[in-house]
């Protein structure tokens, strides 16, 4: 794969596409009421650092695909795994409930995840638990408040 990973940059852009949607048109009521600082700051580094390592493969920190026909199985399931993905962006777009903020923080989640787990980055594979740590926590906790 090399040190770029143009799948993983197409994945990360089709992930944007509805969060910046939502940006744009919520008008606020994707407000975070969660004041939590240390988690907040750990979701933020966990959210960058994912993006970040699903486009660059940091020599010596990744060790590619590890079996016959991976790159299949990593297109087929994070293609399954983005439409899920959208799937729950277009299902829940009018609500604020607990079933889509658990949707929209664990599908990411598993996207980076499974796909740190694919090329063996060992950044991303760390990125991607510190961000679901934090993305599922402060979702959750926004429902509460």
């Amino acid at each position: 794969m090399g040190w770029f990973n143009y799948y993983g940059l197409i994945a990360v852009a089709i992930i944007m596409i509805p969060n910046i949607i939502s940006a744009v048109t919520d008008n606020g009521a994707a407000e975070n009421k969660f004041s939590n600082k240390p988690i907040v700051i750990l979701e933020q580094i966990g959210r960058y650092g994912c993006m970040a390592f699903m486009i660059f493969n940091i020599p010596y920190t990744y060790f590619d695909f590890w079996f016959d026909f991976a790159l299949v199985v990593y297109l087929s399931v994070n293609g399954a795994l983005i439409a899920l993905y959208l799937l729950g962006w277009i299902i829940y777009r009018k609500g604020r409930g607990k079933a889509k903020m658990l949707w929209l923080s664990i599908t990411p989640t598993a996207i980076f995840l499974f796909s740190g787990i694919m090329v063996l980055s060992v950044p991303l594979i760390l990125c991607s638990v510190i961000f679901g740590l934090g993305h599922i926590t402060i979702s959750y906790k926004n429902i509460e408040q």
